[in-house]
C-alpha cells in the first residue's frame, strides 16, 4: 500500500531502508514518546521493524519528504489492530522535520485509507500528556480527546507514563476533514 500527498509519500519499509530508519529515529526525545521502540535504539531494532509482517487492515509506512532528488526519510505511521479489535493510529517524525505540518499531512492520508480504502468506521489514538503536540495533530485531523488520561507504558522511558486517549469516527460526515496542503493525491491498496 502507498499514498502520495502534496509533499510526502507514504511507503512500505524495506530492509534496505535500516540505516535510514535508524538515523532518524535514534533520538531519546523521540523514542520516550512511542509506547513500543527501546532506548537505545539500535540498527537491529530497526531491521526487526522492518522484518514485521503486516496485514493490509493494519499498514505501516515510512514517511518520505518528496524532493527534486531522493526522497528524504521523515517518520512512521501505521495502523495497529489490537486484541480487543479496536484500531489504533501510530507516528513519529523525526527531530529536524518537527513543526513543518508532515505528521498532519501524512495522518489525514492514512485516515482517509481507512475510512476509504479499509471501510473502518473507529480509530483510536493516544500520547503520552507531556508530547501536546501530537494531540493538535490530531485534533487537526478529527479526533476527539474522550477525556481519558491512563497510564500506558513506554518502553523508551521503561516505565508506566499518562497517556491520554483519542477518538475519530470515520462513519460521521466531515470527521476527518483533510486540512489544506495536504490532499491525498492516490493511494493504491496493492500488497
Amino acid at each position: 500500500m502507498f499514498a502520495r500527498t502534496d509533499r510526502l509519500l507514504l511507503r512500505p519499509g524495506w530492509a534496505e531502508d535500516a540505516p535510514a530508519l535508524f538515523a532518524a529515529i535514534a533520538d531519546e526525545a523521540i523514542v520516550r514518546n512511542l509506547a513500543s521502540a527501546p532506548w537505545p535504539y539500535r540498527l537491529e531494532d530497526a531491521h526487526a521493524l522492518l522484518g514485521v509482517e503486516r496485514g493490509s487492515e493494519a499498514p505501516a509506512f515510512l514517511i518520505f519528504r518528496r524532493t527534486l532528488g531522493a526522497p528524504q526519510l521523515v517518520g512512521t505511521i501505521g495502523l495497529a489492530r489490537h486484541s480487543d479489535g479496536e484500531v489504533e493510529l501510530g507516528y513519529w517524525i523525526a527531530r529536524p522535520f518537527w513543526g513543518l505540518g508532515y505528521a498532519t499531512e501524512a495522518a489525514a492520508a492514512v485516515v482517509a485509507i481507512a475510512r476509504d480504502g479499509l471501510r473502518l468506521q473507529k480509530l483510536t489514538a493516544g500520547h503520552f500528556i507531556d508530547n501536546p503536540a501530537s494531540g493538535r495533530v490530531l485534533e487537526k485531523i478529527g479526533f476527539r480527546d474522550i477525556g481519558e488520561v491512563a497510564p500506558r507504558y513506554s518502553v523508551g522511558r521503561g516505565t508506566l507514563a499518562p497517556c491520554k486517549t483519542f477518538e475519530c469516527d470515520l462513519g460521521r460526515a466531515g470527521a476527518t476533514a483533510t486540512p489544506s496542503g495536504a490532499f491525498l493525491k492516490a493511494f493504491c491498496l496493492a500488497a
